[in-house]
């Protein structure tokens, strides 16, 4: 889970998501607060209605037939009665409603303020009907006692629904109503998913081409500059990051100009030193001389090779890395070392064919020259070509192991200018086996020697021949 985090698309894509589902739930919820304020003041009104019809009807009428009419008011959802004063016969359930409540206010004003009103509330309210004695009852009750225009008291008791049907049906689980409501927000849930996934991608397109161009940019210098489109700050980082390729790739090219052409002028006045010490008469001193300048010599030909190593201009193509593997190891027996290859492939890589047989070379030369021996292997290792090569030679400490790719670094013991060795072998095939976008380790072997691993991407995994 940490590492899925760690993309900064997953974030943005996690934090969108989020955002959204809080905002609309919390919108949502003020809404419903809205709303239920909106249908508890369409209630009162509606009771208001109610109040001012009755008390209107019986306004108009002498005190004898009142009770005659309030009988018939069960009929239309309440009851009414004529009483001696406030506290007659309110139920164990009553309580008393605030003195500025709504629905007292809006009577107030409809009636007039010379009226006295009171108004309660019962929890629990009989029905109106005995018929209806066995129907389970949710409504809630009103009780609103009144003064009338001759001062008499009346008292009404209004049966109010406890909530609207609709929200009375939603509220059963498993009923249909639940069920479209669970679906709308799935619905809702998967729509903002999508919202958010799309302007995560968006807003990462941008770094991942960038981080994409960073990659290519160390094992391709000349590769096309990124296309400095999109919004203001992807354009300026992508204007920045070709401006900084390309004061890279002039500062690798100078350099290996400037190695290269220093490196090639030198040969010629080392051939003119050893053709003038042909003329030593000492013939003691005339070997050293040429043993010295032999070591110069090879050390202006390896800074040529490590010139070519850095540069990428060589035309990549497809290559059968066993034939050229082959190649390598038979050049290298003829020459009198002592090399065995076993394995194969079948496969290609696009390589640069001279970089690459160079980089091959040097190690199983190196192998040869410090270990006796190269015992050379390939195979396919998880979807990459795997080249080892293993020496019987005395292996390097484990604290230089990474050392030894150094330019110029030599081991005290083993590796000295003695044994001809320059200390850009492993630098140059450690460049090259970079540039093809491969890896270069060594490890000491447990039964003694050297193991050099060679991993490079096969251009299609096991193709056949």
């Amino acid at each position: 889970m940490k590492n899925f985090l760690g993309s900064i698309g997953n974030r943005i894509f996690f934090l969108l998501l989020g955002g959204i589902v809080v905002a609309v739930f919390a919108t949502n919820w003020l809404a419903g607060n809205e709303r239920r304020n909106t249908l508890r003041e369409l209630r009162f009104q509606h009771l208001a209605d109610r109040v001012e019809q009755i008390v209107q009807a019986v306004d108009n009428i002498p005190p004898a037939q009142r009770p005659i009419v309030l009988q018939a008011a069960s009929n239309f959802g309440f009851e009414a009665r004529m009483v001696e004063d406030m506290n007659d016969a309110i139920g164990p359930d009553a309580s008393p409603s605030p003195s500025t409540s709504p629905l007292t206010e809006m009577l107030q004003a409809r009636l007039g303020e010379d009226r006295k009103i009171a108004v309660q509330r019962e929890s629990e309210c009989p029905p109106l009907r005995t018929d209806d004695a066995r129907a389970p009852r949710r409504d809630t009750c009103r009780v609103i006692y009144i003064s009338l225009h001759d001062q008499a008291l009346m008292r009404l008791r209004l049966h109010q629904p406890g909530e609207p049907p609709a929200l009375r049906a939603r509220a059963g689980p498993g009923g249909p109503a639940s069920l479209f409501g669970l679906q709308y927000i799935l619905l809702f849930l998967v729509l903002i998913a999508m919202l958010a996934w799309l302007v995560a991608r968006m807003a990462t397109r941008p770094i991942r081409q960038l981080a994409q161009a960073a990659s290519r940019l160390g094992s391709d210098i000349d590769h096309a500059p990124l296309a400095e489109t999109g919004p203001t700050e992807i354009r300026q980082a992508a204007h920045a990051f070709n401006a900084m390729q390309a004061r890279i790739r002039r500062q690798i090219q100078h350099r290996t100009h400037m190695l290269a052409a220093i490196t090639h002028d030198l040969q010629t006045p080392l051939t003119r030193m050893r053709l003038r010490l042909e003329k030593v008469s000492d013939p003691g001193l005339q070997q050293k001389l040429i043993d010295d300048l032999g070591v110069m010599h090879g050390m202006v030909r390896e800074g040529l090779d490590l010139a070519r190593s850095m540069d990428s201009s060589e035309k990549i193509q497809a290559l059968d890395i066993d034939s050229l593997l082959d190649s390598v190891c038979a050049d290298a027996a003829d020459a009198g070392q002592d090399v065995a290859l076993q394995g194969s492939t079948r496969a290609f890589v696009m390589a640069q064919p001279g970089a690459l047989r160079r980089c091959l070379t040097n190690l199983i030369d190196n192998a040869c020259k410090y270990g006796k021996s190269a015992r050379v292997s390939i195979a396919l290792e998880q979807q990459k070509i795997a080249i080892r090569i293993r020496d019987q030679g005395p292996g390097i400490p484990e604290s230089e192991l990474e050392a030894v790719f150094e330019p110029f670094y030599r081991l005290e013991a083993s590796r000295s200018r003695d044994t001809g060795g320059t200390g850009l072998g492993l630098t140059i095939a450690l460049n090259i086996a970079e540039n093809h976008h491969g890896q270069l380790r060594l490890r000491n072997l447990a039964e003694g020697g050297l193991e050099v691993l060679l991993e490079l991407p096969p251009m299609t995994p096991a193709k056949n021949r």
